[in-house]
């Protein structure tokens, strides 16, 4: 089976071992992955990507010529996809740019130009309704009629397609897995103690944005609510952004911390920033419990409007994987990702987000027993090579000969 993926996400190695683990299934399987030439990460304009070809065996990543070097749905590339179909032929084209990108409809085109009677499939992670304008709609109609099978990021991602007129072939599943060579159970007692955290602390963490629709002020709640209970507590706070100083002020004002300043207010409240990839599963590894507060802002109603939903939640299924028991909103796809193998409160709900934590606190054999149906979860659904199995099978599922 030849597949060819476009997509700028590969232009980060990191990203492609999912792809590369499918290159891995067969024998008879060849991945092609093409990616933009030149690259604006966030349209930054003083930083610039240009990613080198790749060749590993069945495996490649080819840099081709593109127009457009920081806007995802505009992103098309030069004459040299013309002649990499030609020299490639495969059996699938998979764009991962969304149902209303560009370089989709061009795949499609040049399919049908060349009579490569390759399957026709996108991923998309938008999981809010919205309106489009002309031409725009005209784009994704275009794109929708001619798709053979779609891969959505998220349940109601697939909703809204189908919404959208799509009748189709759906496969939910997240666009990157995790490393369970780099995210596995791994304890951690001299950071533990490099950050104070004495091993009868029920450590509490987050990973991620500091900003508002990170529910980051409920949990805040639900820390005030725990504040004089029994057994002692620290809350682990891994990431950055605009509401640190909020966070730190209600912190003070709620009696979370001792009024100090700095990372760490006192043995409770650790602000952890600037950590890389490759460190995270070592504060992941120090956690009792992972807690994803996500909250829902408005809903979409055309693509400049504000709104936000929880699209997948990543680091839950990193924390699983290092047996961590998960604590999420339900947000967006978070209940999906976690259905039993944790803990879902309603979004906003800081009483109910207490209460979850006071069970895993409180109940050694719940907070056993989630730990190990999360790692059996991600072990069986969202490592790279699981997820690469589930892409396989969906392409057969659509016709395609392994």
């Amino acid at each position: 089976m030849r597949v060819l993926v476009i997509s700028h996400t590969y232009i980060v190695d990191l990203n492609c071992e999912k792809l590369r683990a499918l290159a891995q299934l067969s024998p008879d399987l060849e991945v092609t992955v093409v990616v933009p030439q030149r690259w604006r990460p966030g349209g930054v304009q003083n930083r610039i990507i240009e990613p080198e070809l790749r060749e590993e065996g069945r495996f490649k990543v080819i840099p081709v010529g593109n127009f457009s070097e920081n806007n995802q749905g505009l992103l098309c590339f030069g004459p040299g996809l013309i002649t990499l179909l030609k020299e490639t032929r495969p059996q699938v084209i998979q764009v991962e740019q969304g149902a209303k990108s560009l370089a989709y409809a061009q795949a499609i085109a040049l399919n049908r130009a060349l009579r490569l009677q390759a399957k026709n499939v996108f991923f998309t992670w938008w999981n809010l309704p919205y309106e489009l304008k002309f031409p725009v709609s005209l784009l994704e109609a275009y794109n929708l009629r001619h798709s053979h099978g779609i891969v959505a990021g998220n349940q109601d991602g697939a909703d809204i397609l189908r919404q959208r007129g799509y009748g189709g072939p759906i496969r939910v599943m997240p666009q990157l897995g995790v490393d369970e060579r780099l995210f596995q159970p791994q304890p951690q007692p001299e950071l533990a103690a490099h950050l104070g955290l004495a091993p009868e602390t029920f450590v509490i963490g987050f990973v991620g944005r500091f900003v508002a629709e990170k529910g980051l002020l409920t949990l805040w709640q639900a820390l005030a609510a725990l504040k004089d209970h029994s057994r002692p507590w620290a809350c682990l706070m891994l990431g950055r952004g605009p509401l640190r100083q909020q966070l730190e002020e209600q912190a003070r004002d709620w009696g979370l911390c001792d009024g100090a300043k700095g990372p760490v207010f006192d043995h409770r409240i650790h602000f952890i920033e600037s950590v890389p990839h490759t460190e995270v599963p070592r504060y992941l590894n120090l956690m009792h419990t992972l807690v994803l507060p996500s909250e829902t802002t408005d809903q979409f109603k055309t693509l400049t409007s504000a709104g936000w939903k929880e699209q997948f939640g990543h680091v839950l299924i990193e924390a699983m994987a290092c047996k961590v028991p998960v604590i999420g909103s339900d947000s967006g796809e978070i209940p999906h990702v976690i259905q039993d193998a944790g803990l879902v409160f309603p979004e906003g709900n800081a009483k109910a987000l207490a209460e979850s934590l006071q069970t895993l606190m409180e109940q050694p054999t719940t907070h056993a027993a989630l730990a190990q149906k999360g790692y059996e979860r991600a072990m069986t659904h969202y490592t790279n090579r699981a997820l690469a199995q589930q892409q396989l099978d969906f392409y057969q599922e659509l016709g395609v000969a392994p």
